[in-house]
């Protein structure tokens, strides 16, 4: 058998992208409904004061009747583009982050883009719950400066409480619905530094679905497939493997703690926002998103939200440079300083 040659000594024209990228715009929708935690306690047995204790949380957002995942992510998207000063025949990406889309094809993105009246976009989902913005945003700065896209939209959705058990002590307080959103578009300077990312899914079970939707389909005795969490867990690994992480995106930023401006972690406890303060040891004056206080944890939705937050309040300043980072279920994190729109 002879070994086949090649028909041409062509070389492949490579792409050319962007020098750099930047977020242009930024986006986010809370659901109507504010729910407190007065009312989380007619679903099991705790209190206000347990609950601020614990996590910080006084209100959280619950989605309704026109609060789907499509719905919302169109709602973030919008604000978000108008900030870029661009029109859906503008963007050639849409990526969307998201664990709580329950179809398992066609990926929601899809539909966003054709609801936004974006046409003939590369459209796909990323599923890294709680990091999943971040790796977004990491994905899409990537693809403009490879020469894949021109503008990106990110949107990190979740409508979590369709497969949070309400009853559940470990979860059914901390998590909210919401969509955050983000544009990404060419730059002629770096607005997105290096991403420090990774995952560890050797603890694949301290945050994951309880069963799968085999098993439901097989037994239907069991329950709608819910997640679960180990909280203590969740707690000791974002506080104490997440600081080396975020000092890693400053050092490949080529910054340190003094230059920042923000440091807008994912909104998944008030205790562990603070324990990474003490950790960076964040010197006074830099602004920390606190968003979850009446906001709730709404994973990959948490770190946009806060942004744009920080952004409408004034609490950040636009042009100013950020440290933001993700965490969450896999466990996957994500971390890169970006210049703010």
């Amino acid at each position: 058998m002879t070994t086949p040659t090649p028909k041409g000594t062509g070389i492949l024209t490579a792409a050319t992208g962007s020098a750099h990228a930047r977020i242009s715009g930024i986006g986010g929708y809370r659901p109507r409904r504010i729910v407190d935690n007065h009312e989380i306690a007619t679903y099991m047995d705790t209190s206000d004061e347990w609950i601020r204790e614990r996590t910080g949380i006084v209100t959280r957002h619950w989605a309704g009747e026109g609060e789907s995942v499509l719905e919302m992510s169109q709602y973030a998207a919008r604000p978000a583009m108008g900030m870029a000063g661009l029109s859906p025949e503008d963007i050639d990406l849409v990526i969307v982050a998201t664990v709580s889309h329950l179809y398992q094809t066609p990926a929601i993105a899809t539909l966003v883009a054709t609801e936004l009246g974006i046409t003939d976009a590369a459209a796909f989902d990323i599923s890294a719950a709680c990091a999943g913005y971040c790796h977004g945003i990491a994905m899409a700065g990537d693809m403009i400066r490879g020469g894949s896209a021109t503008n990106a939209l990110v949107i990190g959705v979740e409508r979590l409480m369709d497969v949070v058990d309400k009853t559940d002590r470990s979860t059914g307080f901390i998590f909210a619905d919401g969509a955050g959103a983000a544009v990404v578009s060419q730059s002629d300077t770096p607005g997105i530094g290096p991403t420090i990312w990774g995952s560890d899914g050797a603890q694949w079970d301290v945050i994951s679905q309880r069963n799968s939707w085999l098993e439901v389909a097989e037994d239907d005795s069991l329950p709608f497939p819910t997640i679960g969490m180990a909280g203590q867990t969740v707690f000791r690994w974002a506080v104490w493997g997440m600081a080396p992480v975020a000092r890693r995106a400053l050092e490949a930023a080529g910054i340190t703690v003094d230059d920042l401006d923000a440091f807008i972690p994912h909104q998944a406890n008030m205790r562990i926002v603070d324990a990474m303060i003490k950790q960076l040891r964040l010197p006074e004056g830099i602004s920390v998103a606190r968003d979850i206080a009446d906001t709730g944890n709404t994973s990959a939705a948490s770190v946009p939200l806060a942004t744009e937050r920080m952004l409408r309040e004034g609490t950040a300043p636009r042009g100013g440079l950020a440290l933001q980072l993700g965490f969450g279920a896999g466990l996957s994190y994500a971390a890169q300083v970006v210049v703010l729109p």
